[in-house]
């Protein structure tokens, strides 16, 4: 018997030469979709991206007549300008039979390209709450940067890209850091920022203030984000790409942390500006200087402990698991 949770691996190659050179990889992934949904009978069929998986979905949803679900993120609906893939990903959008938005924000673009509201269904992703929570062991983390028990530590993680604010972050550290405030300033993750962040931390001379540690393990991660004050990701749009949610900073509210956001995109599904961190125009320093000020004081303690119930009531697997089970119902419905 086939295990109900069986994945079914397919290698999908682009062909340089056909054109478009990705008509072998729809080919593949079509004829295996179809194989796969006329054995088994799925009551319905779910696409987690628009494209490549949501065109093929909805063609096999059709011809097998059952309903499609396809599932939006947010920052693939802004990143393919308007050629021939955008259109693509805009007709499997239209015609699914619902379109499962990450926040308001996806589902505000998704109507900006004339998605049926009725169709479009908001589910926040979840977080393991068993993994990121308070009270985890930090020993030796602030330790192995020599970070001292009365310096506040700020944190950041993710793709070291330009949209994610980290280099409006150090210059933010840096000022802070002239004016006296006894902070120090983590960076995580790989990217094609490296080289430019380097060149701003020694442009700033805050080698022994920012800390730039690369990738950490999944481990560490939580004990990081309990480890810090305050978390920070001042994302920004730069030409259309942007945050779609920021799995980040609900992270770090599961373990008690008020975040420092940018406004782009939708973050704002994540962090409720001055309920469970702040939102700020990730462009203009002196508001992201200012707000970090705010949440290193007595109100980011507030927002922390707000975020972390906020959590438990709307971001658990469990809670997300109930929305997807309504979802279900509806599902089975159609196919019968």
């Amino acid at each position: 018997a086939v295990h109900p949770n069986t994945i079914h691996r397919l290698n999908l190659k682009r062909i340089p030469w056909l054109r478009p050179e990705s008509l072998a990889m729809y080919a593949r992934f079509f004829t295996k979709s179809l194989a796969l949904a006329l054995t088994h009978r799925f009551d319905a069929i779910h696409a987690f991206r628009a494209l490549p998986e949501g065109l093929v979905a909805w063609v096999v949803a059709r011809l097998t007549f059952r309903p499609v679900v396809i599932y939006a993120h947010g920052e693939e609906l802004t990143t393919w300008g308007r050629g021939g893939k955008f259109k693509a990903m805009r007709f499997a959008l239209r015609h699914a039979d619902r379109v499962v938005a990450n926040s308001e924000h996806t589902r505000d673009t998704l109507l900006d390209m004339g998605v049926d509201p009725a169709r479009i269904t908001i589910i926040y992703p979840g977080v393991d709450v068993s993994v990121f929570r308070p009270g985890l062991d930090t020993t030796g983390l602030r330790e192995s940067l020599g970070i001292r028990p009365d310096e506040k530590l700020v944190f950041s993680v993710g793709r070291l890209s330009r949209r994610k604010g980290f280099d409006q972050m150090i210059r933010a550290v840096a000022q802070l850091h002239a004016e006296g405030m006894p902070l120090r300033y983590v960076i995580a993750g790989i990217g094609e920022d490296v080289d430019y962040l380097d060149s701003l931390i020694a442009e700033h001379n805050v080698q022994g203030i920012v800390h730039r540690i690369g990738a950490v393990s999944e481990p560490d991660l939580p004990r990081w984000m309990n480890a810090c004050d305050v978390f920070a990701m001042p994302n920004r749009d730069i030409n259309g790409d942007n945050e779609g949610f920021g799995m980040v900073f609900i992270e770090a509210a599961a373990c008690g942390k008020p975040s420092l956001a940018g406004d782009a995109g939708g973050n704002g599904s994540a962090v409720l500006h001055n309920r469970t961190g702040m939102r700020v125009d990730g462009v203009l320093l002196d508001e992201i200087t200012a707000a970090l000020v705010q949440l290193l004081g007595k109100a980011g303690l507030k927002m922390g402990q707000n975020g972390y119930h906020r959590i438990a009531e709307s971001f658990t697997w469990e809670r997300v698991a109930a929305k997807t089970h309504d979802l279900s119902a509806w599902q089975m419905k159609r196919s019968k």
